[in-house]
């Protein structure tokens, strides 16, 4: 089954279920899916442009509850990191900090990488090859110390 189709699936699911946070976390990807398969004049999208999608909502997650916790609205930040649980789920398994940083420690020899005008290349590199198994700004943070 295909991402999409799988969404779709579990969407039914919640609606029996009644789980509201998930409903509507999952109505959101539908949404931006349905979305994306009309800018193509297609009837349906690749399970890695939904991952994308997939993504690019759960950051959206992340960065909402951060900026509702320093507003001092934790009743919105919960529903944000609610919902963001339940996207969790379909995004490949995360990779720990050290795993990030022995990979970037990798890129960073095989490219020749020694300061820090080099963090555009090593970047570049590190995300295409972990293509979502790890949160940019992570990847970030272990460039930023590696190459400084």
């Amino acid at each position: 089954m295909n991402l999409p189709d799988l969404i779709s699936s579990d969407i039914k699911k919640a609606m029996l279920a009644r789980e509201v946070d998930k409903l509507a976390a999952l109505r959101a990807v539908k949404a931006a899916i349905m979305l994306e398969a009309s800018k193509d004049g297609s009837a349906s999208v690749s399970d890695d442009i939904s991952l994308t999608i997939i993504k690019r909502l759960v950051k959206q997650r992340r960065d909402s509850a951060e900026i509702y916790l320093n507003e001092n609205r934790q009743d919105l930040a919960d529903d944000e990191l609610k919902q963001l649980k339940h996207l969790e789920t379909y995004l490949p398994e995360q990779l720990s900090s050290s795993e990030v940083e022995k990979i970037v420690k990798k890129i960073i020899i095989e490219l020749g990488a020694s300061s820090m005008s080099d963090m555009g290349r090593v970047m570049g590199k590190v995300i295409s090859q972990l293509n979502g198994k790890a949160d940019g700004k992570l990847i970030s943070n272990v460039v930023k110390n590696l190459l400084r």
